[in-house]
């Protein structure tokens, strides 16, 4: 269903403009320097919404087996779901899922695990000076 929906993957120029096409973005209201944040756009494509936020429910559901435990999508689900409560967890999720769709589509690849990054502020293991070979 999304392949027939989307077309050609090409109309797209970037990962953020099919979310918004699919309307997993939040509505934005800014003035005098503060930003809000809303629900989701409505003016989309609902089929695609749809599918999308059908697929995060699917991970959802299979968070807690065993072989979908350590995934990145399962993490950022958790990690978002602590913040600000299960249903934008879902919306962030099936986002993410359209993100990584337009890059499985546009690079003809299938879909690898992104690299798991030490938690921003960690400090690292190994300091710059000891990484370095001497000459």
């Amino acid at each position: 269903m999304i392949d027939r929906e989307l077309g050609s993957i090409d109309r797209f120029p970037s990962p953020k403009h099919l979310a918004s096409y699919s309307g997993l973005v939040p509505r934005v209201q800014a003035s005098g320097g503060k930003v809000h944040y809303g629900r989701v756009v409505q003016q989309s494509n609902h089929y695609l919404r749809w599918a999308f936020i059908e697929a995060a429910n699917v991970i959802v559901r299979h968070r807690h087996h065993p072989n979908w435990r350590g995934k990145y999508v399962v993490r950022l689900f958790e990690r978002t779901r602590r913040r600000k409560g299960h249903a934008v967890a879902v919306g962030a999720t099936a986002r993410y899922l359209a993100e990584a769709t337009f890059w499985v589509l546009k690079k003809g690849e299938p879909y690898r695990e992104p690299i798991p990054r030490p938690p921003v502020g960690s400090k690292s293991m190994v300091s710059p000076k000891q990484g370095k070979a001497r000459a």
